[in-house]
């Protein structure tokens, strides 16, 4: 953000007709000017005065005043000069200001400030002097000279800045998110530490999101992030912590899928910010399911609408079991039986037993379903179907054939 050059500004050997000798006046005069622009400067502009506490603050102030009236007086002394060793220094101030998170208005109010103050009590002196017009004038661009070339210098440096301040602000949420979803246990004040050094608000609640891989990791496919997320998009599957989901950063319905630009992904349970990391093992799991099939394999997918799903699932070995013990009976029919048996079976049982209803369901009529039902009374016998815990394990183990249709068709 370079400033503008004003008219009439010298540029070069002999471009304005101000005597040399001047410089070791203003020069000697330097220090107490300084005192009067640096109090000027805190006076009108509150960021400096917010901070004048600071020690560290108002040497930066005191030195970024001294040096531009330095080479303000420097130019007198010769216009050939370039000051490249002040303009660094106004570079660092403002790369300085980006790093702290500073707007870079507060420092080109300064400059303003400071300059139109300093140039008032550089007229009282030049009166006082009786210098000519034609001296004012000259010494008029060379001002607007020197508030050019720090204003310029510190833009660069703020640009500078800004990028690596942004570079070094995602490593640090980074690190914060990695701390979130470690397993270790969480201590509140490493996170708030953290935290703020992440200039992220620490919530009392957060949801984790995972999302589908994408192959090639095209930037046009990156999510655009609810306020506040943290993103690890390296990982694998890439996942994002949502703050406050349930409330203003919630997750927005079709907006929220729209920015996710159309990846399938699974939204774990809002939990605790200190139980993120379980968060984040219930939405993996859904994103697995999703994989297979056993939830939807496209859109976004809410643990928190398919609970039932994930419990059964959530020991797929133990539930495997379940399956071949509850439903062993099955085997003893062909593979075409198999299937219609296993429907109707699951429709009685979750219909309250009414014929109707069953019929109704799978769109067959009454009399088929019970003759159906004659068979499984005599696969799995009369009281075993009529037996509530019985009943529930068929429940339990239909229900999640039906979702992994290869179960049923891979029985002998």
């Amino acid at each position: 953000m370079a400033t503008p050059v004003p008219h009439g500004v010298p540029d070069g050997p002999g471009a304005a007709p101000v005597p040399p000798e001047l410089a070791k006046l203003l020069r000697d005069q330097l220090e107490a000017v300084a005192d009067e622009v640096e109090e000027e400067v805190r006076a009108q502009v509150p960021e400096y005065a917010a901070r004048s506490a600071d020690e560290r603050y108002r040497a930066l102030l005191r030195s970024g005043v001294v040096q531009a009236l330095t080479l303000f007086v420097d130019h007198i002394a010769d216009p050939r000069a370039q000051g490249d060793s002040i303009t660094a220094i106004y570079h660092e101030l403002g790369r300085g200001e980006a790093l702290e998170g500073h707007s870079l208005e507060t420092l080109q109010s300064a400059l303003r400030v400071g300059g139109m103050h300093a140039w008032r009590l550089l007229g009282r002196t030049t009166e006082e002097l009786g210098l000519d017009s034609a001296v004012m004038a000259g010494l008029a661009g060379l001002a607007f000279r020197t508030v050019h070339e720090v204003a310029e210098a510190a833009a660069a440096g703020y640009a500078e800045g800004q990028s690596r301040s942004t570079d070094e602000l995602e490593r640090r949420r980074g690190r914060l998110l990695g701390l979130l979803l470690g397993e270790g246990p969480l201590s509140p004040e490493a996170v708030r530490d953290m935290a703020h050094g992440a200039r992220w608000t620490v919530p009392p609640y957060v949801a984790v999101v995972v999302l589908a891989a994408s192959p090639d990791q095209r930037e046009e496919e990156r999510p655009l992030a609810a306020a506040g997320a943290l993103v690890d998009m390296e990982s694998r599957p890439p996942r994002m912590l949502v703050p406050d989901p349930d409330g203003s950063g919630g997750f927005g319905g079709r907006a929220f899928t729209l920015a996710l630009r159309g990846r399938p992904a699974a939204i774990g349970p809002t939990v605790p910010l200190t139980e993120a990391a379980r968060s984040l093992r219930w939405a993996t799991r859904a994103l697995g399911l999703m994989g297979r099939g056993i939830l939807p394999r496209q859109g976004v997918v809410r643990c928190a609408d398919h609970l039932s799903t994930l419990l059964l699932h959530s020991d797929e070995p133990m539930l495997d079991l379940l399956r071949v013990r509850a439903l062993a009976p099955l085997d003893t029919v062909s593979e075409q039986q198999r299937g219609r048996l296993a429907e109707t079976l699951l429709a009685w049982l979750l219909t309250g037993s009414n014929v109707p209803d069953v019929a109704a369901r799978l769109h067959i009529h009454p009399q088929t379903v019970r003759y159906r039902l004659r068979q499984l009374e005599k696969v799995f016998g009369e009281a075993a179907l009529h037996d509530p815990a019985n009943r529930l394990d068929l429940i339990l183990a239909l229900t999640s054939a039906q979702k992994n249709e290869e179960f049923l068709n891979s029985r002998p």
